[in-house]
């Protein structure tokens, strides 16, 4: 959303409607859901600025843009409406000679939910207890709300993306020294072509980190983070139809595959590790539609199976340190639910086949 007007426009509420009954209102923002500062984690602070980060008010000055990030949810897919419109609410310069702001509503952002259908794809990963961290939806996660903007178009090849991380039998991420990664659970796990494709690019040459350290956050890693190794050790494959798979922070040198290398769904591809801006061990995978991470645009996908352990309750993820110290068994399921075609929300807990 851009004011493109003389004057503050102050956004009030939002009612997604379908675009084919637009008095049928779908879902409605406003108040907390837009701006809540103490609100960490969640379906809160949706309205963003740009670059991307919390907005401290509902507040538009003249010349200024948001960013709104929408999720809905319905119990079945035959509730979803086909097209949805967005209707807002503001005070605002109503026509151009105004000098006050006054309400003003109308419909924008057509947005077509039945265009397609997401890929299906093998999970990246085998064997139990593995945590979607970071996936969607709602704010507080790095992926949803890291939007790019480059070479004239606002995107985020994130926004569907995954950090993979794996418990210890007891529901921990690691066991002994929480400053060496060989202490957690998934370190030096073997990673998996979701689909057949050929290699597109890799990198390996990123040393590993050290846990409970984000070099973004730290005043001399920072300065060495470069576009190229962001993600540390990464491997970019070209699945066809215009769609490409990620698989980022790997250990260096145990990549098996290289540019031009054709791979099958299930070939061992390299290990998961801790390199690029990464303060534990964990495999962050995604679907773009460009071999390019930062003007691409993210894909939607689902994962033709696994099991549903249950999830991590969000009071107890808030609470924990930057070595992701802790036990997370508190939301486990009574009993396991086999899943087919579906992705995980952000902190599921799921087992993935042994193919």
């Amino acid at each position: 959303m851009t004011n493109a007007s003389r004057l503050p426009a102050t956004l009030t509420k939002v009612q997604v409607v379908d675009a084919k009954r637009p008095d049928t209102v779908v879902a409605t923002l406003s108040s907390r859901q837009l701006v809540d500062p103490e609100c960490e984690y969640g379906a809160c602070n949706l309205l963003r600025t740009l670059p991307s980060s919390n907005a401290t008010d509902t507040v538009m000055p003249p010349g200024q843009s948001r960013a709104l990030m929408v999720d809905l949810t319905f119990d079945s897919l035959d509730q979803a409406p086909a097209e949805v419109l967005h209707r807002l609410f503001l005070t605002g310069q109503a026509v151009p000679p105004a000098t006050k702001p006054s309400p003003v509503n109308y419909l924008a952002a057509p947005y077509n939910i039945s265009s397609g259908k997401p890929r299906i794809i093998a999970p990246p990963l085998k064997g139990d207890d593995w945590v979607a961290l970071n996936s969607c939806c709602g704010t507080g996660g790095s992926h949803r709300i890291a939007l790019n903007s480059l070479n004239g178009k606002l995107a985020n090849s994130q926004r569907f993306a995954i950090d993979w991380m794996k418990l210890t039998d007891d529901g921990k991420f690691y066991s002994g020294d929480k400053t060496k990664n060989e202490s957690y659970a998934d370190y030096g796990e073997a990673v998996y072509a979701v689909a057949d494709g050929t290699v597109s690019s890799t990198l390996d040459t990123v040393e590993a980190g050290t846990p409970g350290i984000l070099p973004a956050d730290d005043p001399v890693l920072g300065p060495k983070i470069t576009v190229q190794n962001v993600d540390g050790n990464n491997i970019i494959q070209d699945l066809g139809d215009g769609v490409w798979a990620m698989y980022a922070h790997l250990i260096k040198g145990s990549l098996l595959v290289k540019p031009g290398d054709t791979v099958k769904k299930g070939q061992k591809i390299a290990e998961l590790g801790n390199t690029g801006n990464s303060n534990a061990p964990h495999l962050h995978f995604q679907l773009m539609d460009d071999p390019s991470l930062l003007q691409a645009d993210a894909v939607p996908y689902v994962i033709d199976r696994f099991t549903y352990l249950g999830q991590i309750p969000f009071t107890t993820w808030v609470t924990t340190d930057n070595y992701l110290s802790g036990t997370f068994l508190q939301g486990r399921l009574p009993e396991a639910q086999s899943r087919a075609n579906e992705l995980p929300l952000v902190l599921a807990v799921v087992d993935f086949p042994d193919r």
